[in-house]
């Protein structure tokens, strides 16, 4: 049975949660940044060249027809938002945004953009109404009643860099054809019913900075190119995607910030290589099914400020140095089955920022019942791979330079993959 998280699990994970709720486009996504602009789900300005609503000149005629068809394929328009598509002057129609032709063509003036955002409109989004609108920078669609497959007639638009489609009804496997629009930077396919597997090629794709894909119907595995990745944020959360979390990492100038795997149904081990994430700031593995102990590279974690293990089957005692990360402010092992923890999480605990609660900690309050923390079978053989040593691979040794791919090597067999393109692999060799 598919489970979800409680209320007051959820708000253990508040921060990361402000990445999940309120949909709108963004580029170039940090932490702070990114909380700041979605709290009141208002899109902020877009990083595409700049449009204006209105402008002299009534585009194209091939761009009149695409709207209309637009305006054709939906059935209700309860808001009124598109009241004024009418006559030539397309400029004028309101959510439409124009622009200065980029490629000098016949008009002067073309429609550079579409914020329908929350205008409740029920319908489709067919090709006729994408293929004719081939100067568009960003299409913003989130909050509607929009049915059907992602049109393939995106692939033709060569200056979109921002695809909002969040919060529809969308369904169908993962479009395609979004990984063939050479500008995309921002991709947001979040609240749909999309289903089956991720292509890995999709963390593969140059300039991509944001992938939100949370809450759809996807499954399969995790596709290892995760971390190949040069986006800063990917929300996978509240799928139904199984297996290990991806261990292969190549760190593509360690720009992941933000990544969220809570709700699915993944197994399997922490992997070490999540200690090799320079940059990490919002880490979210809750209620999964991952077990074994925790990898003491965490520790290297030195930016990560939202860590949330929750509701899993971990075991064994936290690693101490995990609760000396200088900047976190919300760290969460909740309902797991964890035997120890150090006085250095208990400090933690006192600021209110370590939660242990449902554990099987002697002694301690709001613990799970003894007879269900010996009941539990534990790692039931699970071997996770662990680097060998007393301590975790140097954390400064990982923090390799923008660019530079990253490989460890266990006993003189490669740990993970490296990756990136730039640059040379660096190896760090633990005997």
């Amino acid at each position: 049975m598919r489970r979800r998280p409680p209320f007051h699990a959820r708000v253990a994970a508040a921060a990361a949660f402000l990445l999940l709720l309120s949909p709108a486009p963004t580029s170039q996504l940090g932490l702070g940044a990114a909380i700041g602009a979605w709290i009141n789900g208002a899109p902020p300005p877009s990083t595409s060249a700049t449009p204006t609503p209105a402008a002299s000149s009534a585009g194209g005629q091939e761009e009149y027809l695409a709207l209309q068809a637009l305006k054709a394929a939906i059935t209700e328009d309860p808001r009124g938002a598109l009241s004024s598509w009418q006559g030539g002057n397309v400029c004028a129609y309101k959510g439409v945004y124009c622009s200065a032709s980029p490629d000098g063509g016949a008009a002067s003036v073309v429609v550079a953009g579409i914020d329908l955002n929350r205008a409740n409109l029920l319908g489709t989004l067919p090709d006729a109404a994408v293929a004719g609108l081939a100067h568009l920078t960003f299409l913003h669609l989130n909050s509607n009643r929009l049915a059907g497959v992602v049109p393939d007639a995106l692939r033709g638009l060569e200056y979109l860099t921002e695809l909002d489609l969040s919060n529809n009804r969308f369904s169908g496997p993962f479009p395609s054809s979004t990984l063939l629009i050479p500008s995309l930077v921002y991709l947001d396919l979040r609240f749909n019913g999309f289903s089956g597997e991720l292509p890995p090629e999709l963390f593969a794709k140059a300039g991509l900075d944001a992938v939100f894909l949370n809450d759809n119907q996807f499954e399969g595995q995790i596709p290892d190119t995760l971390w190949s990745s040069p986006a800063t944020v990917v929300t996978l959360a509240n799928n139904h995607f199984t297996g290990p979390v991806p261990a292969t990492y190549g760190f593509a100038g360690g720009r992941v910030r933000e990544v969220l795997f809570l709700n699915n149904n993944l197994t399997g081990c922490v992997p070490e290589a999540l200690g090799f994430l320079p940059s990490i700031q919002v880490l979210d593995l809750s209620f999964n099914a991952l077990s074994g102990h925790l990898p003491g590279t965490l520790s290297c974690l030195s930016g990560i400020e939202v860590l949330n293990i929750a509701h899993n089957q971990l075991t064994g005692e936290l690693p101490d140095l995990l609760c000396d990360l200088r900047r976190i402010t919300n760290l969460s092992v909740a309902f797991n089955f964890f035997s120890g923890i150090s006085q250095r999480c208990d400090r933690l605990a006192g600021r209110s920022v370590f939660d242990f609660v449902g554990n099987c900690v002697p002694g301690r309050d709001m613990q799970r019942p003894q007879p269900e923390c010996d009941g539990f079978p534990g790692e039931g053989g699970l071997s996770c791979l662990r680097i060998p040593g007393a301590r975790p691979v140097g954390c400064a040794e990982a923090a390799v330079s923008v660019g530079v791919g990253v490989g460890v090597t266990v006993g003189g067999l490669p740990f993970g993959m490296p990756g990136g393109s730039a640059g040379g692999a660096v190896t760090v060799t633990v005997p």
